[in-house]
């Protein structure tokens, strides 16, 4: 399957989902939530900044710092003490689960390579 050959789909992918958390606190109304709005321009733009290296010189490394950010996002409403947010929790949790998700499956594709006939 070519898409799983190409890991530049899975970077192009982690970027827009950095980037639609980056500015979820203004979509969603919630940029007035101190660290709910912090973690997620933060984590947002880690993500987006690392998947966007990734796409011209792939590290492997790469791809698990964008698993751990995206299980961070994932457990950061809890941990941070803003889970009352709807609106930030949904959109951590969501862009969490699509970037550890994405991640893995690079990681995966990339070191098991289990469509390769080889």
């Amino acid at each position: 399957m070519k898409l799983f050959e190409n890991r530049t789909a899975f970077d192009i992918a982690n970027i827009v989902a950095g980037l639609a958390l980056a500015v979820s606190p203004w979509l969603l109304g919630f940029s007035n939530e101190a660290s709910a709005a912090w973690n997620a321009w933060l984590v947002g733009a880690a993500v987006a900044v690392i998947a966007a290296t990734a796409v011209v010189a792939f590290r492997e490394y790469e791809e698990w710092a964008n698993l751990a950010l995206g299980l961070w996002a994932i457990v950061a409403p809890w941990i941070l003490s803003f889970s009352d947010l709807g609106a930030a929790t949904a959109s951590h949790v969501v862009i969490g689960i699509v970037v550890a998700g994405i991640a893995a499956a690079s990681l995966w594709f990339t070191t098991n390579k289990p469509f390769s006939h080889a």
